[in-house]
């Protein structure tokens, strides 16, 4: 039967109070003892029940407080201790329950936003009022080669950078973002351009001295690569305009001659036939530009088929016998498998070819030999090597030779009527066809140039 509390309560002390008073009357009027001996004599007598009675006041607290402590809510647990255990217990069961679903809700959150920040490729960076790092997200750890535990470390410590430690003080003193372009000695110069905003945060570690506290966050944009690519814009104007304005001006200054009288001259032929020979350059030039640009466009169709490499470099050879003869170059080709097909485009990878022959041919020894093998790497693909004996390039230039117009020997390359496009031609064909190309020399000894394409197993 379910007892209220208060009724319990209400039901011992009175039972017990009756039970004393009635004892101590018995002793006092029956037995005929003092007062006193009386009343220690009802004491005595109910002491042990007292006991009884107080656990079972007792009990219903001691029940819902380990119900409590070890946050267990059962339904059977119920209905037992009286109507106001069993609101308090539904209340804190509520009160458990949204407790819980607050926790369950901000750990979502809590992950989230974590999930999200080690997610972004910018790097992350809060740093409180003491100049001590908060907060850094994955991408951050990875710009500098960071261990997983950063935080808590002065930010000079971390980045030895004096102007952004500058600019952290100002950004926190003044609360205007800031922008700043910082430059980071790591292995590989790394640029980052530095975006700071001043935030609020609360305090975890002194909750007591102030609610909130001032931070600043910053986010660091990788901008090493924008940079490169400006620096190989800057390049490629300065270049073009350069290659550009030698024959212009050579045409210029022979039409101007002419113009002034020489056509009636002996010369008037000579000059002519200097002006078509530069003509013909800028025509190659802007052919080889055109060629370029129509490669890296998204819109241009690959015509690719099944293809033999050992008729392409026939095919290419072919094309090259009469400068072969006119130095006496002998060619080394070592033999090469019928049934190894690749899948290009013909009239592309013919290019490609004839550029780097055509290399070995200008830049070989006379009487010399150019050596071409092919490899096949894990029948996954095909390496092609084409080595000549000539001068080589030297260890500096080798990172830059595929860059457009970049020339080792400038004087020589215009001599023997190179544009400075060809290994740029080559590297972006490769590239296309899904291959790579790169270059070794020894600087007096000759240089080899490898470039791979996947090749199609008809097994």
């Amino acid at each position: 039967m379910k007892i209220q509390f208060y009724r319990r309560v209400f039901f011992s002390f009175f039972f017990l109070l009756s039970l004393f008073f009635l004892i101590q009357s018995l002793s006092f009027y029956l037995l005929k003892k003092p007062f006193v001996q009386s009343s220690l004599l009802a004491i005595l007598v109910i002491s042990p029940l007292s006991y009884f009675f107080f656990k079972f006041i007792i009990q219903p607290i001691k029940a819902l407080t380990h119900r409590i402590i070890t946050i267990n809510f059962k339904k059977e647990s119920r209905g037992k201790w009286g109507d106001e255990f069993e609101i308090i217990l539904k209340s804190i069961e509520e009160m458990r329950i949204e407790l819980q679903r607050r926790i369950e809700e901000i750990s979502r959150e809590k992950d989230y936003l974590h999930n999200l920040l080690d997610g972004l490729t910018e790097g992350i960076l809060i740093v409180d009022a003491r100049g001590r790092i908060r907060k850094t997200n994955h991408a951050f750890r990875e710009f500098f080669s960071l261990s997983q535990r950063v935080e808590n470390r002065p930010l000079l410590e971390v980045i030895r950078n004096v102007e952004l430690e500058k600019t952290f003080q100002e950004v926190l003193k003044t609360g205007r973002p800031e922008t700043l372009e910082i430059s980071i000695p790591l292995p590989g110069k790394k640029i980052f351009e530095v975006n700071m905003v001043r935030i609020y945060s609360r305090l975890e570690e002194n909750p007591g001295e102030e609610e909130t506290s001032s931070s600043v966050l910053a986010v660091f944009h990788d901008i090493t690569r924008l940079k490169e690519l400006e620096k190989v814009r800057q390049d490629f104007v300065a270049n073009v305009s350069h290659e550009l304005r030698t024959p212009l001006a050579t045409i210029k200054g022979y039409a101007e001659t002419l113009l002034e009288g020489a056509l009636k001259e002996e010369v008037a032929h000579q000059f002519v036939q200097v002006i078509k020979k530069h003509s013909d350059r800028l025509e190659k030039i802007v052919d080889d530009l055109l060629m370029i640009s129509k490669i890296e466009s998204q819109e241009f169709q690959w015509k690719k088929e099944v293809l033999s490499i050992s008729e392409l470099i026939e095919e290419a050879l072919e094309l090259l016998k009469d400068s072969f003869e006119k130095k006496n170059m002998r060619v080394s080709l070592t033999p090469i498998p019928t049934d190894l097909q690749i899948y290009g485009d013909r009239k592309y990878l013919e290019q490609v070819l004839f550029n780097l022959l055509d290399n070995a041919i200008k830049y070989g020894r006379e009487d010399g030999m150019v050596s071409i093998s092919v490899t096949e790497k894990d029948q996954k693909e095909v390496e092609v090597s084409i080595t000549d004996d000539g001068i080589g390039i030297p260890g500096e230039d080798l990172p830059r030779i595929f860059e457009r117009f970049y020339r080792v020997d400038k004087g020589r390359s215009r001599e023997l009527g190179g544009t400075g496009l060809g290994l740029s031609i080559v590297k972006h064909i490769i590239q296309a066809h899904g291959g790579r190309v790169w270059a070794e020399s020894v600087s007096g000894k000759g240089s080899t140039f490898h470039f791979t394409l996947p090749i199609i197993n008809l097994n």
